[in-house]
């Protein structure tokens, strides 16, 4: 351990946990953990949080926890102003509560995933800058766990990997599906639908796969065209694997 992790003093440190199977946290990351004073974590309101889950036995009992609950998830449509503004003012909000303990302590702060690919975190990372210190642990991301969980390459050769979010048009979704060799769908949800008629557009629907709680307990691996759903749960990923030049 350097001197750096064992100073107690004015930092926030976003963890980055993986795809979701505690083992496939690194080891810095479980160090920060087990060793916090202060950890922090998004969960919806009512809810344990999946990071909180994901690292059950591992905080100290006497750190002190600090759930960060979301105003809002999916009661109002993403693009409604409304939304923007309750997230805008609950970022802002914990910014401050977070660089207020990290003027004399450590703060560890959990995220699924890699942090700065898709995570919550790097909205209080653009609001903690010039009033914190600020550093980020990555992690494995959740569609390398999902990719891995196929038993398949995502890539060969000179594959190109597009990574898309489910929430485009479908007419978007069914242009850059049909314009890349290798593709990657994150939040899939409500939008699963909408992928699949986008999919079949493309002509990739056949290869497509449908990857549910990747290395989490209930984890299911299905292709999507196989997949009688009208909606998939949060930790859901689609992928195309692609079928570049092999050796």
């Amino acid at each position: 351990m350097t001197m750096a992790e064992t100073r107690v003093s004015g930092r926030v440190i976003c963890v980055g946990l993986g795809p979701g199977d505690p083992e496939l946290m690194s080891v810095r990351a479980d160090r920060l953990i087990r060793g916090a004073r202060h950890v922090a974590y998004f969960r919806k309101a009512g809810n344990g949080g999946q990071a909180r889950r994901i690292v059950e036995g591992m905080i100290a009992p006497e750190a002190t926890e600090h759930a960060m609950e979301y105003p809002v998830t999916t009661e109002i449509p993403f693009d409604d102003p409304e939304y923007g503004r309750l997230l805008a003012g609950f970022y802002e909000d914990w910014a401050g509560r977070l660089a207020a303990i990290a003027g004399t302590e450590e703060v560890v702060v959990l995220c699924e995933g890699d942090p700065f690919f898709y995570g919550s975190f790097m909205h209080l990372h653009a609001r903690l800058q010039g009033r914190a210190p600020v550093e980020v642990v990555p992690g494995i991301t959740g569609m390398s766990g999902c990719w891995t969980a196929t038993g398949l390459p995502i890539t060969w050769g000179d594959d190109v990997l597009t990574v898309l979010t489910g929430t485009l048009p479908e007419a978007e979704l069914a242009r850059r599906a049909a314009g890349t060799d290798a593709l990657v769908v994150m939040k899939t949800g409500r939008n699963l639908p909408k992928l699949r008629r986008a999919l079949e557009t493309a002509g990739r629907l056949d290869a497509a796969w449908l990857v549910e709680r990747g290395t989490m307990p209930g984890q299911t691996v299905r292709r999507l065209c196989e997949a009688d759903c009208a909606s998939a749960p949060y930790f859901s990923i689609v992928l195309v694997h692609g079928q570049g030049r092999r050796p």
